[in-house]
């Protein structure tokens, strides 16, 4: 009997097309589609309700589901994979066919299967409260193909809110910081704390950097060599540095500046330019006889293990001339800064008189000494006479103070003196983040990520967007948290290959936070 009820499961599930096809067909018959579709990642009696209420809206019930890698949920989720949510849905009796998307919404879904009515909770008529904005374009959708959408009436849960209750995917300690974190703030307080960032005017300056990754599969050792030989597999290029920073703020805020330098040779700025998101706003220098800075990273494809990485660049400091035209793009710039983000790799952009300028000129400064294999013991904040707020490493701020061993928070304390600090923040890995804030104390945020596939360029996204939190002078406990979700998200990609997404952010903050 089991084996039958499974059976007739899987024939509910469909590609997409083929059901596209299917529903042709039945449409052709006279019968009326009724679509629903979601993450369905813990299927509970708010949702059998649901969908027992949208069958009432006509003869054939599809529901799609969101794929794996586009549920935007927060760490950890979706909790239960694509295939097993599609065999769940499909045993219950009311539902006729299951599918997998394609898409991140449903807007692509809808132009493809054409349904007569499309179903969304009650918790959707608001369109106030919907954080992706799509209800809309769903409805508009729906509209172009004749369709109409309901919005259903009954009792409703929250999936988010049980799996954090009863199927958590953090250990217990982050659990209770969770829980604490919720007693004291609301998503929408948050979510209202990060849609507030769209008035600050920002600037950043830093290098601009290529990041390389090529792919091969491992043949062995050299015949001739004691080295690993590889086979060529693929390889890809993103944006980094200075250039995915501004991208990451870009989807924040209305507008970025970016100051910067490429090479006169091999400059890639044709690259850049189409790389860079429309609201960034760049300000080249060319730097004469150099290259563009490219990190090539030599990788293993099936694992992604990094074996080899190379440095194509030329980190001599800008010439005069160079350095007076950088200097006078930030004389014109920085009087329309609310916020300047100084990115600082140490590869020759920012020297003595331009660190001056911002120290004495910028209104909010941000500053990060990045310590890299090009500049381990010469490059550390102690650059920097002044940062309103400084985002570094543990090992950074040790290699500043030339103190490998000492008690952090009192390192921490000397640091934040010294550059005058309204907070400093200090990232852990692992271990999570310490922010201090004078006056008000030390606060710990613990990691949130549940899968690291790649930690390159996840220390810039979280400068990016705690900066603006900086700026903003948000509550010291919300910064870590906002921080480390940004943290989070920013590992599970590889290099820069994508930038922080505001409404995945903003999803995935609403249903930690249930």
């Amino acid at each position: 009997m089991n084996a039958r009820r499974a059976a007739g499961a899987q024939d509910k599930i469909r590609p997409l097309n083929d059901l596209a096809r299917t529903i042709s067909e039945l449409k052709a018959q006279g019968k009326r589609i009724v679509h629903c579709h979601g993450v369905f990642d813990l299927l509970h009696p708010g949702h059998i309700r649901h969908l027992a209420a949208a069958k009432c809206e006509g003869d054939v019930l599809v529901v799609t589901i969101t794929p794996d890698h586009l549920v935007n949920k927060g760490p950890g989720r979706p909790v239960f994979t694509g295939e097993l949510r599609a065999e769940t849905l499909a045993s219950l009796q009311q539902v006729d066919f299951v599918a997998v998307n394609k898409w991140p919404t449903a807007v692509e879904t809808i132009n493809l299967l054409k349904p007569d009515v499309y179903v969304k909770g009650n918790d959707y008529a608001d369109r106030k409260e919907d954080l992706t904005g799509k209800i809309n374009d769903e409805e508009a959708a729906l509209l172009a193909v004749g369709g109409r959408i309901h919005f259903t009436n009954d009792i409703t849960f929250s999936s988010s809110k049980l799996l954090n209750t009863y199927l958590s995917v953090f250990p217990p300690q982050v659990d209770a910081y969770l829980q604490d974190f919720r007693k004291r703030h609301s998503a929408r307080e948050i979510i209202n704390f990060i849609e507030a960032f769209k008035s600050l005017k920002v600037m950043v300056i830093g290098e601009a950097i290529l990041d390389e990754y090529v792919y091969g599969d491992a043949i062995g050792k050299s015949a001739k060599e004691p080295i690993l030989a590889m086979r060529y597999v693929w390889q890809e290029k993103h944006v980094g540095g200075s250039l995915a920073i501004a991208n990451h703020l870009a989807d924040f805020c209305e507008s970025v500046e970016l100051v910067t330098y490429l090479g006169e040779k091999q400059s890639h700025e044709d690259f850049i330019r189409e790389n860079l998101k429309e609201n960034v706003h760049p300000h080249f220098v060319y730097k004469s006889n150099s290259p563009t800075i490219v990190k090539r990273r030599f990788v293993e494809n099936y694992l992604v293990t990094k074996l080899l990485e190379i440095y194509e660049m030329d980190d001599e400091l800008l010439s005069g001339r160079e350095e007076e035209t950088l200097n006078a793009i930030l004389e014109e710039q920085l009087p329309r800064c609310d916020l300047v983000i100084a990115a600082d790799y140490g590869h020759g952009l920012i020297a003595r008189k331009t660190i001056d300028l911002l120290c004495e000129k910028a209104p909010f400064l941000a500053v990060n000494t990045q310590i890299n294999a090009a500049n381990i013991g010469f490059h550390t904040l102690s650059r920097y006479p002044r940062a309103n707020y400084a985002c570094v490493h543990e090992g950074e701020i040790r290699l500043d103070l030339r103190n490998r061993k000492g008690e952090l928070r009192s390192l921490v304390e000397k640091l934040t003196e010294r550059l005058r600090s309204d907070s400093v923040m200090v990232t852990q890995g692992k271990h999570g983040t310490l922010l201090y804030r004078p006056g008000e104390g030390f606060f710990e945020c613990p990691a949130l990520s549940v899968k690291v596939v790649d930690r390159v360029g996840a220390g810039d996204a979280v400068l990016a967007l705690t900066s603006l939190c900086a700026a903003q002078h948000l509550p010291p406990d919300v910064i870590g948290f906002i921080g480390n979700m940004v943290g989070a998200a920013a590992v599970t990609v590889v290099g820069n290959r994508s930038s922080i997404d505001r409404v995945q952010l903003l999803k995935g903050i609403d249903s930690i936070l249930k």
